[in-house]
């Protein structure tokens, strides 16, 4: 287990390096002179001239790559143009927001998906089939910002249940943090419980074909007990590698609905940084996410070898 961590280890540096290579050199081809957007209205050359030198704009490119990463590397990802802190300080307190809205969507899609798919195999060719593949299609099918706009009209705006937008930290009221968040999560697992159910039901259709699984029903074992720890157990490797891929995109591709319900996580940061050309925060932004990308492509690895005891040798 250890010599498979070094390896991944020693993989995921390199990645890591290249990722901010092309973070760095993709920043650089944005239109705009960040000079000029933090002199303002200021167009004194004078007031240009000592913001270049400031930020370091007028040395070469890669040494402005190596001041960049010798500052990410201490744990500073710069300044942000326009809000004048720390972009280290802005990941702190957007991201656990995004980290909420993404565990939620992702509980609520293994909460129907992966059952759906089980239920969906075991129950092939019959009506809990066809009302579990009409769900995926549903889910597939549907707009996440029809969905979300279309929930705020029923719960928010028709039944008043619910508030149609903002957000408030679970350390400040837990249950109105789920109150303001239940939505959007909805709203994001809905499209991933439907891919879930179409990998969990291709997976476990292929499984409960194998020999093993014949096996164990011919020693008289209950059907619960094969589906359930031989089956399921097998079928949830590639279900696995999903839900750690679709995590990662759940934290980048938040933008849309975190914009519908007005919410101040990662994706609304990173849409005003864009805009506002705050080239700081962008980077900051986008090198935080591709590393947690990899981390949990990493911890899916590892999950991997915890799953199926064949892969321990």
């Amino acid at each position: 287990m250890l010599t498979f961590l070094t390896q991944r280890l020693l993989q995921i540096l390199p990645t890591l390096v290249l990722v901010s290579m092309l973070i760095f050199g993709l920043q650089q081809l944005l239109p705009g002179d960040p000079a000029l957007i933090m002199a303002g209205e200021e167009r004194d050359p004078k007031v240009l001239e000592e913001i270049r030198e400031q930020y370091r704009l007028n040395e070469p490119i890669p040494v402005q790559y190596f001041y960049w990463m010798k500052g990410v590397l201490t744990g500073n990802l710069g300044e942000s143009m326009r809000l004048k802190s720390s972009v280290a300080s802005l990941v702190a307190e957007k991201l656990p927001v995004t980290l909420q809205l993404a565990a939620m969507a992702l509980l609520i899609a293994i909460g129907i998906g992966i059952p759906a798919g089980i239920v969906s195999a075991v129950k092939k060719d019959t009506a809990w089939d066809y009302g579990a593949n009409l769900f995926a299609l549903w889910g597939l099918s549907t707009p996440n910002f029809w969905l979300g706009i279309l929930m705020i009209f029923l719960f928010s705006v028709t039944l008043g249940w619910l508030p149609a937008s903002g957000y408030v930290r679970l350390g400040e009221n837990w249950q109105a943090s789920l109150a303001t968040t239940i939505m959007p999560a909805f709203v994001l697992g809905n499209a991933l419980a439907a891919v879930l159910m179409r990998h969990t039901r291709s997976a476990m259709l292929q499984a409960m074909s194998a020999d093993y699984v014949r096996t164990a029903r011919a020693k008289g074992l209950h059907e619960g007990r094969v589906v359930l720890k031989h089956a399921l157990r097998n079928a949830m490797t590639p279900v696995i590698t999903l839900l750690a891929l679709d995590f990662g995109t759940l934290l980048s591709g938040a933008v849309l609905t975190e914009q519908i319900f007005t919410i101040p996580g990662f994706g609304k940061l990173i849409v005003d940084s864009v805009f506002n050309r705050d080239y700081a925060v962008v980077q900051g932004v986008v090198l935080v996410t591709a590393t947690v990308y990899i981390s949990l492509n990493l911890l899916a690895d590892i999950a991997y070898v915890l799953v199926n005891p064949r892969l321990r040798g």
